[in-house]
């Protein structure tokens, strides 16, 4: 096994990453630390709207969130008079909001009045099909994950969906992008709602407002986050349950079944999840959504998630008689359904277990939960699975790509028990992903992996696991630290979006020993798209060399192993190790310690005799900057 203390050869970790960076800044910017890098882009990054508009629709019955608020039980007459309103039909068919098809962008320059995008029957009726309507929400900060949510469901030729929005911004952006949006009237800002914040529950507690206003107009309500995809048609699953009156998402990282069935509910111990969740428009159903507002509006302090568990594990059991998997739950009276944490995949399920493909089964959808780093953690986790949509210049940078082909150690990668030191000593070894890694990591205590999962050791790790992706995308001063270090997420070059053009201008950089006579950098060999390039070169040679390939798209090396001497400039190196020292994380946890995580070092190999060890005081606990 390879010490912690030594790379291969004695070379330390952190010229592999010097040699990225100077390649990188012949391609107009710094590109390090990733399979696949890129240059920053000031560009609205949602410029791709069209800012257009259409005539003004008529306005419409609409349910009045305000009053919904007020927990005093309105909600159920409001909704129902709104449900029963007489709405004469309309005597010719627009191209309005109601009768163009998703995607279709309003023609014209006025955006309709506000009062126009409340939630009516008139609305639902025309979104609704077979009695199902699929619901997601959001404010403006997550603009990009509803337009890949909305795609997604579209590209499965599923179209009886709605989305609310939370504030004016993304309202209007969907109605140009042509979304069917109704206004929420939650009057939030546009920023990210950090998990924990009072924004967040706030988001949540609309959520449960949404779900008692939408039960009462008889439709069924597959209710979703924002944060998550779907990859299969889900109707025809949820359709196999006609008594349900709910079916919901779990965090159950455990697997009770090894098909497509319900989850045994009885040794599900993981709680379940609100991100995904169907609803019938039962007497039961509408009983506990109320109860649950109810619950929340008498006590603020309250999570969504944890008054929708407590409420239904009020009553939980006996089962509903026969196959079904349902049980009875909450009053006695609900019927409950466990959706397979296998193909309804958490963060975790998908992620790191993979549970759906050693189980050979088709996954319906994937939850970024179980992650780190935030809104940008979930954003690359998508990218890194193929399942995010962005704008088409993320695809096709100017400043083009580089990337390697890495090489891990058997010793490394498969010898030896699975420890914390040889979790280190692998993480330790790569420059970037695909992310080997022999450990999960969670937010608490445990012996590597959880005991009762399908986790492998080793599987390749989401980055989050190991590196900070909110703050390599953060906009630190550049007089401080440096440059921006833009890259990409491993899979970047596989991805079929990536324009057919980009993959094909390629240059393969073939590393050769720098004393060979036969190290010569010649015109001839870039005909074949090979170029060799002499290891231990200098700033200017990568300057003068790559260069001359700065219309190339994509540089490949066959590896970053002594590629680098090392900066000239001292302050420029200072500044990018003052930068790339803040991109990694920490790993959690070592079992009964009250200081069980320990900090990945971008430095490690600088320190002799460095170990992979827990903070020892109060004093220590701090990253390593």
């Amino acid at each position: 096994m390879a010490s912690c203390n030594t790379f291969p050869e004695g070379k330390p970790l952190f010229l592999v990453i010097y040699a990225t960076v100077v390649a990188g800044i012949v391609f107009a910017t710094l590109f390090i630390l990733s399979t696949v890098y890129f240059p920053a882009s000031d560009a609205n990054p949602l410029s791709f709207l069209h800012f257009s508009s259409s005539a003004t629709p008529p306005s419409l019955p609409d349910i009045d969130f305000t009053r919904l608020r007020k927990g005093n039980g309105s909600f159920d007459s409001e909704a129902n008079r709104n449900a029963t309103a007489n709405i004469p039909p309309p005597t010719a068919k627009p191209r309005n909001m109601f009768t163009r098809d998703i995607w279709d962008v309003p023609v014209g320059t006025k955006m309709p009045e506000l009062k126009s995008f409340r939630l009516t029957k008139e609305m639902l009726e025309h979104w609704a099909k077979e009695n199902v309507i699929i619901v997601t929400f959001g404010n403006y900060a997550y603009m990009d994950f509803i337009l890949t949510w909305v795609r997604h469901l579209t590209d499965l030729n599923v179209y009886n969906l709605l989305v609310g929005a939370m504030d004016t911004k993304i309202l209007e952006a969907l109605y140009w992008k042509g979304i069917p949006v109704f206004d929420m009237g939650s009057n939030m800002d546009t920023m990210d709602a950090g998990w924990g914040s009072p924004k967040f529950h706030k988001m949540g507690r609309e959520k449960v407002f949404l779900i008692n206003a939408l039960l009462p107009f008889g439709y069924e309500v597959l209710m979703c986050d924002t944060d998550m995809v779907w990859l299969k048609n889900p109707l025809p699953y949820l359709a196999r349950f006609p008594e349900a009156d709910v079916l919901t998402s779990s965090d159950q990282v455990i697997p009770t079944v090894t098909d497509d069935s319900l989850e045994v509910w009885q040794q599900v111990t993981g709680a379940y999840n609100v991100g995904i969740f169907h609803w019938r428009p039962t007497d039961p159903a509408k009983k506990l959504a109320k109860e649950w507002i109810d619950l929340l509006v008498a006590d603020d302090e309250i999570w969504d998630q944890n008054g929708f568990n407590d409420l239904l594990h009020k009553v939980l059991g006996p089962p509903v008689e026969g196959e079904s998997g349902l049980v009875y739950a909450f009053d006695g009276t609900l019927k409950l359904g466990i959706l397979p944490a296998s193909i309804f995949c958490s963060g975790h399920t998908f992620f790191v277990q993979a549970m759906h493909q050693q189980l050979r089964l088709e996954p319906y959808a994937v939850h970024t939960t179980f992650q780190y780093a935030g809104i940008d953690g979930k954003r690359h986790r998508l990218r890194e699975a193929m399942l995010f949509y962005d704008q088409q210049a993320y695809y096709d940078s100017p400043g083009g790509f580089l990337t390697f082909k890495p090489n891990i150690p058997k010793s490394l990668l498969l010898d030896g028990p699975h420890t914390v030191e040889s979790h280190f000593s692998l993480v330790n070894y790569q420059v970037m992903p695909p992310l080997w890694c022999r450990l999960d990591r969670m937010w608490f205590g445990h012996p590597g992996i959880m005991i009762g999962t399908m986790t492998r050791q080793p599987f390749i790790c989401p980055m989050d696991h190991v590196f900070e992706v909110n703050m390599m995308l953060k906009e630190l001063p550049e007089a401080e630290f440096g440059p921006r270090i833009d890259f990409r997420e491993y899979s970047f070059l596989q991805n079929p979006l990536v324009l057919k053009e980009v993959k094909e201008s390629l240059l393969e950089v073939q590393l050769c020993d720098d004393r060979s006579a036969k190290c010569q950098i010649a015109n001839e060999t870039t005909r074949r798209g090979v170029l060799r390039f002499p290891k231990h070169s200098t700033q200017q040679m990568f300057i003068q060399v790559f260069s001359l390939y700065k219309d190339v798209k994509v540089l490949q090396f066959s590896s970053m192993e002594d590629v680098f001497q090392g900066f000239t400039d001292e302050a420029r190196e200072e500044k990018f190790r003052k930068r790339v020292k803040r991109y990694v994380g920490l790993w959690c946890c070592v079992e009964h310690r009250d200081r069980g995580h320990i900090y990945y070092d971008m430095y490690w190999d600088e320190k002799p005799g460095w170990k992979p060890e827990p903070p020892q005081t109060r004093e220590d606990d701090r990253p390593p900057w």
